[in-house]
């Protein structure tokens, strides 16, 4: 027995996935399109869409915001658990990757309660500020350059309501937050950032070792 969490090699990966996941055919179907281009690797978890899916529904969130779409498979893990006047908010800048995303969305019923607005996600942001959209989210997902995230994270608390939830992936960026050999760019981008919600009086905190890491904050 141990005191620590545990690890997967692919047999109890493997055992994770079927005795746990029940993803539903339009996320798979989207999954399994999404594995054929190069940048799969972008695409979160199926494990982690369902955690993300279960934390919306013990909330009981109505309104989630999201901050890189890619094909939409978070957006659409979300909506599909949503009520039926819920709404979807997400951001991203790329139409192609995103028309893969509306199609999707459409096949499983739910496009109408998705709203994707395309563009610079900070200027998005502000513009949801602007707009006396602060507070009314219960669900933020950041998932986009990871040097933006220090911005987007102060956008979100801002915009998510007290109690709410903001989840950040790629936390643990394929293990290399804990070499210091590592100096690209976005692995000490997310280093910091780590380190600055550790000390971050103004959330309660838990970084989850599901997928490349996931942190989640809820705003005090």
């Amino acid at each position: 027995m141990s005191n620590r969490s545990i690890g997967l090699d692919e047999p109890l990966y493997h055992y994770l996935l079927e005795h746990s996941l029940r993803e539903p055919d339009v996320l798979a179907q989207l999954r399994a399109e999404t594995a054929s281009l190069p940048e799969a690797n972008m695409q979160i978890a199926p494990e982690q869409g369902q955690f993300m899916a279960l934390l919306a529904k013990l909330m009981g969130a109505q309104r989630y915001l999201e901050i890189g779409t890619f094909t939409g498979y978070s957006a659409l893990a979300i909506a599909l658990v949503l009520p039926e006047d819920g709404e979807v908010v997400t951001l991203d800048k790329s139409a192609d990757w995103t028309a893969t995303a509306r199609r999707h969305w459409e096949r499983a019923g739910v496009a109408g309660r998705i709203r994707l607005e395309l563009g610079e996600a900070r200027n998005t942001l502000q513009a949801l500020e602007a707009a006396g959209e602060t507070g009314r989210f219960d669900l933020a997902f950041i998932d986009a350059d990871k040097t933006g995230y220090p911005d987007y994270f102060e956008h979100c608390l801002r915009l998510v309501r007290p109690g709410g939830l903001i989840l950040t992936d790629n936390t643990l960026w394929h293990g290399t937050v804990a070499d210091p050999d590592d100096q690209r760019d976005d692995t000490r981008a997310i280093r910091a950032f780590n380190d600055a919600l550790h000390h971050d009086e103004r959330i309660d905190l838990s970084l989850v070792p599901i997928g490349d890491g996931l942190t989640l904050a809820r705003r005090r």
